[in-house]
C-alpha cells in the first residue's frame, strides 16, 4: 500500500471483508448462544464477560454499562492485565500461570452461570486458565476468539499456555471472530510491519450482535428487556436510574 490517500478505503475494504467472513458463518452458532442467554436473563441472572489480556480488555467494556447494551451484563474488570497499568506489566501478567484462575475465584463463578471470554488469540497462559478454572467450578463458557489465528500460533510460543491449548478447545460454545494471525493487516510501504489492527472491530460486531440477538429471543418469550441508555443523551439519566437499584450491588463494577 503506497498512496497515503488509499489507506483509509483498504482499510475500510479490509475491515468489511473481515465482517463479511464472520456474517458467513452460520447463523444457527450465535442464535444458539443468544437463547442461551435469554434463558439466563429471564431468570433475572447475570452474564459475565472477561476480556483477559492487553486490548481484549476492551471487549469486557464494549458491551458492559453501554448504550443499547444489555443490563445484565457484568463486565470482569480486573486491573491486572489492563494497560492502563503499563502495556509491558499487562503482556507479563497475562503470560503468568495462575493469573486467570485467581480472577474466576475472586469473581466467585460457579456452577450454573455463564462467562463470555473474549480474547481475539485465544492463547494466552490467562485465558486458558479462566477457561480451565471456569469449567472447573461448572460454568458455562463461551469463546469469542480467532480459531485460525489460535491454529496458526506454534505450540512453543512464549506468549501461549504451557500446556499450548487453546480457547476455543475449551469452552462449550465458540463464536469464531476470523482474525488472521498477527491482527494488523495492512503492509505500507517503506514499512516491515502491517498496520492497522482488525481484532477490535470484529469482536465489538461480533458481541454487539450476540446482546441484540438476545435481546430479540427475550421479546419473543414477551419479557421485558432492560437496556442502557446514554446518559448524554435526553431522557437518559431517568431511564437509567429506573434501574440502577436492581443492579447495583449485584454488577461488581456497576
Amino acid at each position: 500500500m503506497n498512496a497515503k490517500s488509499d489507506i483509509m478505503s483498504a482499510y475500510m475494504e479490509t475491515i468489511v471483508e473481515l465482517l463479511n467472513e464472520i456474517r458467513s458463518e452460520p447463523r444457527d452458532k450465535l442464535l444458539q448462544v443468544a437463547e442461551l442467554l435469554a434463558d439466563h436473563i429471564a431468570e433475572d441472572k447475570l452474564v459475565y464477560l472477561y476480556g483477559p489480556g492487553g486490548h481484549s480488555n476492551m471487549n469486557a467494556t464494549e458491551v458492559f454499562f453501554r448504550a443499547g447494551g444489555l443490563m445484565h451484563i457484568s463486565a470482569i474488570l480486573d486491573e491486572g492485565t489492563m494497560i492502563s497499568n503499563g502495556a509491558l506489566r499487562s503482556m507479563a501478567v497475562e503470560r503468568t500461570p495462575g493469573y486467570g484462575t485467581l480472577v474466576i475465584e475472586d469473581n466467585r463463578l460457579g456452577e450454573g452461570d455463564i462467562l463470555i471470554l473474549a480474547n481475539a488469540y485465544g492463547i494466552n497462559t490467562a485465558c486458558v486458565d479462566a477457561a480451565l478454572e471456569a469449567r472447573r467450578r461448572g460454568v458455562i463458557t463461551i469463546a469469542v476468539t480467532s480459531v485460525g489465528h489460535a491454529e496458526a500460533t506454534p505450540k512453543n510460543h512464549i506468549a501461549r499456555h504451557p500446556s499450548g491449548q487453546n480457547l476455543y478447545e475449551l469452552c462449550d460454545y465458540v463464536l469464531d471472530s476470523k482474525v488472521k494471525p498477527g491482527d494488523a493487516a495492512l503492509h505500507i510501504e517503506g514499512i516491515e510491519p502491517k498496520m492497522g489492527s482488525t481484532s477490535t472491530f470484529a469482536n465489538a460486531f461480533l458481541l454487539n450482535s450476540l446482546m441484540m440477538t438476545t435481546a430479540a429471543c427475550l421479546g419473543d418469550k414477551g419479557i421485558e428487556v432492560p437496556v442502557w441508555r446514554s446518559g448524554n443523551a435526553p431522557g437518559g439519566d431517568e431511564w437509567n436510574n429506573r434501574f440502577i437499584e436492581r443492579f447495583k450491588g449485584r454488577v461488581r463494577w456497576l
